[in-house]
């Protein structure tokens, strides 16, 4: 079952943002086709340590699911190249800076000129336009200028453990531009769909973003712990931490008496009670969790109902069985590491034992590892 086994991606981007929407993708079926300068490609293919056999790890993470081409797209020989990809083409992924297209000579007008069903996906840094528009997209930038990094850490502003920013721009990007699709179906036309690094952190403010446009307040950083539920984080016991989320009166009242409170204690009585005295109910909850490890409060927290977990590192996560059970690990046959594991589609369609909607995936390429079978194709 591979749902968009009928449609061509041409991949312009490299990388992550883009990257990671053409993975998507390529994930559900489709036929991503990326296209990579000749001398070194994808600016991912040089980053590490670490490198296993010469390839790139980071590279290796957003990439399966693609063919590789080489083009120098400023050639005559290249751009004929594109010209050709893009009419039979469904999707273009471009994240170039604005205007850098345009100057290659395939402007959006140009685009929908050689193929007017064409969707066009734009992922910039901070938008197409704008006052600052023009501004290159770096990940850890974005978090700060978009403000996730000044509601995440506790003593300073602090970027999430991965690249948030392009991870979730691709998906936004990815969603908007099986939208696109979904409408051309109906109308036969193609559009653009834009999104931008910025736009991401923005899109996944939540409720940070309405504290600030609806009650007036600056949302600030509250480490492990939830800014507007409490108990809700992450609490020391004997000998590790454990994460404890009570997010309900009910789930309070059954809580409450194990760490030895009175539900109805004047001080923790309702949600807004327990926020306003965070400091204090923390400290009386990590006093009762000294008294034994980790895994006897997660135990107890389990019989009683209350939602806790181990925070575990990747490889326990990798090694879990639940990830297992999830399909969520794939197995790849490399053409220059061999048979290979990746971190795999995060979906699953009706009760397939295994993620994405291939059947077999394809490893990420090598640099040109496609060029005569897709020159082959465009000849047909």
């Amino acid at each position: 079952m591979e749902l968009l086994s009928d449609v061509v991606v041409v991949d312009l981007t490299r990388a992550l943002a883009g990257p990671h929407a053409g993975m998507m993708l390529g994930d559900l079926g489709a036929r991503v086709i990326k296209v990579e300068t000749p001398a070194g490609g994808d600016d991912s293919r040089g980053w590490g340590p670490p490198f296993v056999e010469g390839e790139s790890t980071y590279f290796l993470s957003a990439n399966r699911n693609k063919e590789s081409v080489t083009a120098d797209l400023k050639s005559a020989e290249g751009k004929e190249f594109l010209t050709k990809l893009i009419r039979k083409a469904d999707i273009l992924l471009e994240n170039f800076r604005p205007g850098v297209l345009d100057r290659l000579g395939f402007s959006v007008e140009r685009l929908h000129e050689l193929n007017p069903g064409l969707i066009v996906l734009s992922i910039t840094g901070f938008g197409h336009d704008g006052p600052e528009g023009g501004r290159a997209g770096y990940d850890q930038i974005a978090q700060g200028e978009g403000g996730l990094m000044s509601v995440t850490g506790d003593a300073e502003p602090t970027k999430v453990g991965v690249p948030i920013a392009d991870l979730l721009a691709g998906m936004y990007g990815a969603y908007g531009a099986l939208a696109a699709l979904h409408e051309r179906s109906v109308t036969g036309k193609g559009r653009v769909v834009r999104t931008s690094l910025l736009a991401a952190m923005v899109g996944v403010h939540a409720f940070h973003g309405t504290k600030w446009t609806v009650a007036g307040q600056v949302p600030g950083r509250v480490g492990n712990h939830h800014a507007q539920i409490a108990p809700y984080g992450m609490f020391r016991t004997a000998d590790d931490s454990v994460q404890v989320a009570v997010g309900s009166e009910g789930q309070w009242r059954t809580f409450a008496p194990i760490v030895g409170l009175d539900p109805a204690d004047s001080r923790f009585a309702s949600n807004a009670d327990r926020v306003g005295n965070r400091d204090e109910l923390i400290a009386v909850i990590e006093a009762a969790f000294s008294a034994a490890p980790a895994d006897k409060w997660l135990e107890t927290l389990a019989e009683q109902g209350i939602p806790a977990g181990k925070v575990r590192d990747i490889q326990q996560v990798y090694e879990w069985d639940q990830t297992l059970s999830q399909g969520l690990l794939i197995d790849v046959d490399h053409p220059t590491l061999g048979s290979i594991q990746l971190p795999g589609p995060p979906l699953r369609f009706d009760n397939q034992p295994y993620a994405g909607a291939r059947e077999t995936n394809l490893p990420p390429p090598r640099l040109g590892e496609h060029n005569e079978s897709v020159r082959e194709w465009l000849a047909e």
